[in-house]
């Protein structure tokens, strides 16, 4: 019969093929190999998989008096193994492998491209800021937009994100329901071949998960993935105390440089006074020697300033996860790492008590603890056997043979004591283990809060040093202007001023390291951005 004009080739032959199905007429092999190409191609158009496209025409080709159970390539009988075989093709896997390549020169690449000029780093500051960043790239980047910065860059975030992703899948695991199994088993007869060779055996196996093992197997990886969720806002805090001390240490090294290179210049002048006193005969060579020795004590300790400085560079780049020449890019405003009124609200009772109850790593041992208390509720239903039921159809030389099985493991010669005894072992400890951080915890409050209270009076004591000695220079060059002291006088109280500003800034800096001390151990007062637990930013330009 032709085919009429108003359809294509292509579907006048599916359109046959279903009739046939559907009134249980013989299918030529030639047909099916069309309708599988056919498959094929409209499951492509219309942007399905060919199984699922497949599954959609199953209900039009049973819909006839005999159906798909009439291929005549199967006995009359054994159409119900024909209809399970054909619709388990609805239930392939649909994922599919997707290579992902790692390249160490690709990586490289975006590691060195990494800037503080990037478009999206922009988007994501004025996220988080909640305000317009006008001038893009900022010039000047304070201790706030510097941690953002970090928390884009550093690789510490994208570790701890993808290992909460994988518990993440962990909990998808945990939640799926076993599957059933389909066994089929072809069988002919040699010796009767009436009124039928054809013994074909087929059942599936239904598995039954009992005493709500599923619950507790999901409740203990919801508590894994949560503690690694915590992990990700721990990661987050590192990144900003490493970053808060990288910038004190390199904005106290670029100070301590400056300073030295003062004190030298000083020392310089007066030994070189001193020299031409000696050459005057007004003092013996003897008393230019401690001057010198000064003088080369200021150069090696200036060598050294300069080395630590170059090395807080370095490390203030390794924390911001950028190469060192983009810090060539912007200019850092270190007055917004100073303490301010923001020390007053740390050494608060209420503030004390709720790190002990809320620190991020107490809430990821308590997560561990509930992730161990679901495990034991895991171990004890598991001394209640599942279930497997077993429905079953055969056809028997003409005739139909249903059945019924039902399997149980039968718990004769042990009821999972072991793993039991193993699971409650665990959670005792994880509870050692939530008592001991808590415990470590208000011990690192206390003793940061008395460093705090020491490194505060030394550094006002210090301070006090270098105003008097201040002083006592001004002094000095006022009575040098009277014609009271010479220039030598005038030198040494210069030198001995900036002794004391080094020393000073020594102060500073225990204290700026005492106070970020006291921020990590109460965790007060940054908040960390949701925006930090997504994995959109893995390599981040």
């Amino acid at each position: 019969m032709p085919h009429p004009p108003a359809q294509s080739k292509e579907t006048w032959q599916d359109n046959r093929l279903l009739a046939s199905l559907a009134e249980g007429r013989y299918i030529p092999h030639r047909f099916l190999a069309l309708f599988r190409r056919s498959l094929l191609r409209k499951s492509d158009s219309l942007s399905m998989r060919p199984q699922h496209y497949f599954a959609s025409l199953l209900p039009l080709a049973s819909s006839g008096p005999k159906g798909l159970l009439c291929l005549s390539s199967w006995p009359t009988r054994a159409g119900p193994l024909l209809l399970i075989l054909l619709s388990a093709i609805n239930f392939i896997g649909c994922a599919r492998f997707d290579p992902k390549p790692l390249s160490p020169s690709a990586t490289v690449e975006r590691l060195q491209a990494r800037s503080f000029t990037n478009a999206v780093l922009q988007k994501f500051l004025q996220q988080q800021l909640h305000r317009e960043l006008a001038g893009w790239p900022a010039v000047t980047w304070d201790f706030e937009m510097l941690t953002l910065a970090a928390l884009y860059y550093h690789p510490d975030m994208e570790v701890a994100r993808a290992q909460w992703a994988v518990t993440r899948g962990a909990e998808r695991t945990a939640a799926q329901r076993p599957n059933p199994i389909l066994t089929v088993t072809p069988g002919y007869d040699s010796t009767t071949l009436t009124p039928s060779p054809w013994i074909p055996l087929g059942f599936i196996d239904v598995p039954l998960e009992t005493a709500g093992k599923r619950r507790y197997r999901r409740a203990q990886t919801a508590g894994l993935s949560e503690a690694a969720r915590l992990n990700v806002a721990a990661a987050a805090w590192q990144v900003r105390s490493h970053l808060r001390a990288a910038l004190t240490e390199f904005d106290v090294d670029m100070r301590r440089q400056t300073l030295l290179e003062q004190q030298l210049s000083y020392q310089e002048k007066l030994v070189h006074l001193l020299e031409q006193q000696v050459q005057a005969g007004a003092i013996a060579p003897s008393q230019l020697l401690p001057a010198r020795i000064s003088l080369i004590k200021l150069r090696l300790d200036l060598a050294d300033a300069q080395r630590s400085r170059a090395e807080a560079r370095a490390r203030l780049a390794e924390v911001m996860g950028v190469p060192t020449r983009a810090l060539d890019e912007i200019s850092i405003a270190f007055d917004s790492l100073l303490p301010g009124a923001a020390i007053a609200g740390l050494r608060t009772e209420q503030v004390r008590r709720a790190a002990l109850q809320s620190r991020l790593d107490i809430l990821s041992a308590l997560a561990d603890y509930a992730a161990a208390q679901a495990a034991v509720q895991l171990e004890i239903a598991k001394q209640y056997p599942d279930i497997r039921l077993q429905p079953g159809y055969q056809y028997d030389q003409g005739d139909n043979k249903w059945s019924l099985g039902m399997v149980v493991d039968l718990p004769v010669f042990h009821q999972n004591q072991g793993p039991i005894a193993e699971a409650r072992a665990k959670r005792e400890e994880a509870a050692a283990r939530f008592r001991a951080i808590q415990a470590k915890a208000l011990a690192e409050i206390e003793r940061a809060t008395q460093v705090l209270q020491v490194a505060e009076q030394t550094a006002t004591a210090l301070r006090s040093l270098a105003q008097a000695q201040a002083e006592r220079r001004d002094s000095a060059a006022a009575q040098f202007q009277a014609g009271a002291l010479e220039q030598v006088d005038v030198l040494t109280a210069q030198a001995e001023y900036l002794a004391a500003e080094l020393v000073q800034l020594d102060g500073q800096l225990k204290f700026q390291q005492a106070f970020g001390a006291m921020q990590d151990v109460v965790q007060r007062p940054f908040e960390v951005p949701g925006d930090v637990f997504e994995s959109s930013r893995a390599n981040a330009p």
